[in-house]
């Protein structure tokens, strides 16, 4: 069993896009970033960033102990190789999935995730910020539309983490103030994610979890974006 610790956020939804795909038995934890849950003493004993998502594998290959695991990146690796699918195996094709996992990860997750930041929650417009963010984001897709130029996904024939990782951080593209037609090969790969059964499965647990969601306060943004190195 993964009992998983999310939130329907593009990185929680890498982890059920995964979970859904593979078939592994999982429960769902909600953790509301918004009113704080994230610092529950509980949920930082094995999430020592304060972030979400997060794992307890309670039955891993080595029939020890449960083990967790933090960081969306480390999480699909790690449950790629405990169910032996979505990495290749050959040391060619998994440099390349490694690669453009950390791609998404070091560059189109916190680049889109500053757009989201200074477009819309910073409570004051920073014009220099949002076309800044903004460009880089497009930069990024252009990356990504080259990259899946004659290929079905980001790491070649076969469906893999690197997508899994990629795809939650594109489906609010119009929020990023970006233009898909512009990267006709980025919103090929795009739709054909999009319609997979198990997209659907995953976002759709994700819906059932916002529709019981308050909408985000001041406070709420408070806990979101004034986190220093002091506790809260």
């Amino acid at each position: 069993m993964i009992e998983l610790y999310y939130w329907p956020t593009p990185n929680g939804h890498k982890i059920t896009l995964f979970l859904e795909e593979s078939g592994l038995e999982y429960r769902i934890h909600p953790v509301d970033i918004s009113a704080g849950d994230q610092f529950k003493p509980e949920f930082l004993a094995f999430s020592p960033n304060n972030r979400m998502p997060a794992i307890i594998d309670t039955d891993p290959a080595d029939g020890g102990e449960p083990i967790t695991v933090f960081e969306s990146g480390a999480i699909l690796l790690y449950l790629a190789e405990k169910v032996g699918k979505f990495l290749p195996t050959d040391m060619r094709g998994k440099k390349t999935a490694t690669e453009w996992l950390m791609w998404q990860i070091g560059g189109l997750g916190p680049m889109a995730g500053q757009n989201h930041h200074f477009a819309i929650y910073a409570p004051e417009k920073i014009p220099y910020a949002i076309t800044r963010y903004v460009n880089e984001t497009s930069r990024l897709y252009g990356v990504l539309d080259r990259r899946l130029d004659g290929r079905t996904f980001i790491a070649g024939d076969d469906y893999s983490i690197a997508d899994m990782a990629t795809y939650p951080w594109v489906v609010p593209w119009q929020r990023q103030q970006q233009n898909l037609d512009a990267f006709p090969n980025l919103t090929r790969w795009f739709q054909n994610i999009q319609t997979r059964p198990a997209t659907i499965r995953a976002y759709d647990k994700g819906e059932a979890i916002s529709q019981n969601r308050a909408a985000v306060t001041e406070e709420g943004k408070k806990i979101l974006f004034g986190q220093t190195a002091k506790q809260l």
